[in-house]
């Protein structure tokens, strides 16, 4: 990634990376809890970013970010700021975590009316190619969270969300990988410590989640002419038989498609990333007034010869992640969502305490020593 010098408010030059996609975020829910100050960085042009391992910051300038990807369970603060966005040219679209566990397991996500209500106000905003559905992460208990009862939620909601969103991507939860998760479930007595590696679904549930999902999916079409696409997230499983994919959330077909006609540096740089001749390719079709191929009739060989995914993949997300390039400006231990499966707060206590040193006019997320 690029890098140039920036002064920053208290006078310092310094180095900064200059994402061109900037990720909002996996860490925290920036649209929930930091839109204000999200509007404050980006007018100022720059953020820190907190390394959670050494703690050490290190900046990033927005002068050539071109898309946004916002990563939420309540985006109802950022709505009001969707038209200054627009009105500087940035492009962005959502990925819209919407769940029905309730206060137990979601303990301070809105009621799920209001993320309903929510859902449809930016729908009514952005439409339906710029929000994707998520309903992750999926955990399995014996009474209330079993297979059915999932793909009764998901129906539940589908029938409610209809024609809003194109996609829908899920993940199953992973509890073997991180212990805090299983002391956070066993500490709220949801499980115990003999039975929570069951919240984690085996093969078998992954199959029936999957085959319910993907039938679901034909009586929506069916029933209700919607059309969803379903891709899984970071998983290594493969679903394909049940025509689900795996997903790239930050993803360079969707933002090509969506932004790069109308944006002639984004697709510079998406265009350094495409297989050699694919470019060229693309202009003798739009050339041929006879052509009759377009992006929705583009065979499956064609569009995965679209983009270098190697060259393009982000490094610093695990192997079975499809996400490309970008940067994340977010920061572990302050979302307060409070929600039982969650990886990025060590606890409620230590995110409760960073929210409360946040200040909205600050560099960072929380304050930090100057390097």
């Amino acid at each position: 990634m690029e890098k140039e010098t920036i002064r920053t408010q208290n006078g310092q030059t310094v180095e900064a990376m200059t994402p061109v996609i900037l990720s909002a975020s996996r860490s925290t829910d920036i649209p929930a809890y930091y839109a204000k100050w999200f509007m404050e960085r980006v007018r100022k042009g720059y953020a820190a970013w907190i390394n959670p391992f050494n703690q050490k910051p290190s900046y990033v300038s927005f002068s050539k970010t071109r898309v946004i990807v916002f990563w939420t369970k309540n985006p109802e603060p950022m709505l009001k700021y969707l038209d200054e966005l627009d009105d500087m040219g940035l492009n962005y679209y959502f990925q819209f975590t919407l769940n029905d566990y309730g206060k137990v397991i979601e303990g301070k996500v809105p009621d799920l009316r209001k993320r309903l209500e929510t859902f449809t106000k930016l729908y009514d905003h952005v439409g339906s190619k710029r929000i994707i559905w998520r309903y992750d992460p999926i955990m399995l208990n014996s009474t209330d969270l079993t297979v059915d009862a999932h793909l009764e939620k998901i129906n539940n909601l589908g029938n409610q969300l209809s024609g809003m969103t194109d996609k829908l991507v899920f993940s199953f939860v992973d509890i073997r990988s991180y212990r805090k998760v299983q002391n956070n479930l066993t500490r709220l007595n949801l499980y115990t410590h003999a039975n929570v590696l069951d919240a984690e679904p085996n093969i078998e549930q992954k199959n029936a989640i999957a085959k319910g999902i993907s039938d679901l999916r034909a009586a929506w079409k069916k029933y209700m002419n919607w059309n969803v696409a379903v891709a899984t997230c970071a998983e290594d499983i493969d679903l394909e038989k049940y025509g689900i994919e795996h997903n790239r959330c930050i993803d360079p077909d969707l933002i090509d498609d969506l932004f790069g006609q109308n944006d002639t540096a984004l697709s510079s740089y998406l265009d350094s990333f495409k297989n050699k001749g694919r470019k060229e390719k693309k202009e003798a079709e739009q050339m041929d007034i006879f052509s009759i191929g377009n992006a929705e009739s583009q065979s499956k060989e064609e569009k995965e010869d679209r983009f270098n995914y190697s060259r393009f993949k982000d490094k610093g997300q695990r192997p079975v992640c499809g996400c490309v390039i970008s940067k994340d400006i977010g920061m572990y231990n302050t979302c307060l969502h409070q929600c039982a499966y969650c990886y990025a707060n060590t606890s409620y206590e230590s995110a409760l305490n960073n929210r409360q040193n946040h200040r909205e006019t600050d560099e960072g997320i929380i304050p930090f020593k100057s390097i």
